[in-house]
């Protein structure tokens, strides 16, 4: 194996890449380690006021494609660690391999890469075994790894929200399908955690959840108990689901959807544990406390 860039006591002397950075978990991700003091390249698809906002915390912003070679090379350069993230789009093994022979190419010393609960080589999902795919290829690679295996974030209710202000809590899962919902504000801190301290944790593969499990029925109870109106959970179709949330047509998000369904019904993305609170250090966001959070968007 290389010899990988050593991490230096000083924050000053670290330099992490984040992308998918105006993203739910990128953003919050940039946001935390610079309040650290760390210095932080942020990779972003494009020039807006979401990338602005990334320099308006001190991050150094790229504008890159994650499938060019040469992007990838300049925005890893110089970094001793990066969390990588890719969109439920195609192109995602593409991206893995791309990503990896810059990292190797550079000798970074750790990768932090998002993947899924479910992840593994014969799922249900094109997606979800792309993402197992993905862990191989960083996993090849040689350069220090780690994968966070994320179940269902919280911020599904944020999708959602046009409809849970209307009272429908909508999904294209059954009632009584379960999941520990988690906060990007919390998987945030656990890659902060993680890219702090890449001896402890390279190699690691960690499944992540929030502090409770529901079923899609009790949290349509939760939202109701919580904004003190009436919430209904009600179950559609894919299509339906997507045509309520203008991705209509959206063939990958479809077929993904669809077999998320049956690993729910299987259990797939179901269970505790108290992995993050060991890696950030405090107790992981409630359900409740999200919805107070965002009570403005959800009421």
């Amino acid at each position: 194996m290389e010899n990988h860039k050593p991490f230096q006591n000083s924050t000053n002397n670290k330099l992490f890449l984040v992308t998918g950075a105006t993203g739910d978990t990128g953003r919050p991700t940039v946001k935390l380690l610079r309040e650290k003091g760390y210095r932080v390249r942020a990779l972003a698809r494009r020039e807006d006021q979401r990338a602005q906002d990334l320099r308006n915390l001190g991050a150094e912003v790229v504008i890159g494609d994650m499938l060019n070679l040469n992007d990838i090379r300049q925005a890893i350069k110089g970094a001793t660690g990066a969390y990588f993230v890719f969109p439920l789009a195609d192109g995602l093994v593409e991206a893995s391999v791309i990503f990896a022979q810059a990292a190797k190419e550079e000798n970074l010393g750790l990768i932090l890469n998002m993947s899924q609960k479910q992840s593994r080589p014969f799922a249900h999902s094109p997606a979800t075994t792309k993402h197992w795919l993905t862990e191989q290829v960083f996993n090849w690679s040689g350069v220090p790894s780690v994968h966070l295996r994320v179940t269902f974030f919280a911020e599904w209710l944020l999708y959602i929200a046009h409809l849970i202000r209307q009272g429908r809590y909508v999904v294209p899962f059954d009632a009584e399908s379960r999941f520990a919902p988690i906060p990007a504000s919390d998987i945030a801190r656990v890659i902060s955690g993680t890219l702090e301290n890449p001896a402890k944790h390279a190699g690691a593969t960690y499944h992540l959840h929030g502090p409770v499990e529901y079923s899609h029925q009790e949290i349509a109870g939760v939202l109701s108990k919580t904004l003190n109106k009436s919430i209904l959970f009600e179950q559609v179709t894919v299509p339906e689901f997507l045509k309520l949330l203008g991705m209509e047509g959206d063939k990958a998000k479809q077929a993904h959807f669809e077999a998320v369904r049956i690993d729910q019904q299987e259990g797939l993305l179901a269970g505790t544990d108290s992995m993050g609170t060991e890696i950030i250090g405090q107790p992981l966001m409630t359900l409740e406390e999200f919805i107070l959070t965002n009570r403005s968007s959800l009421s």
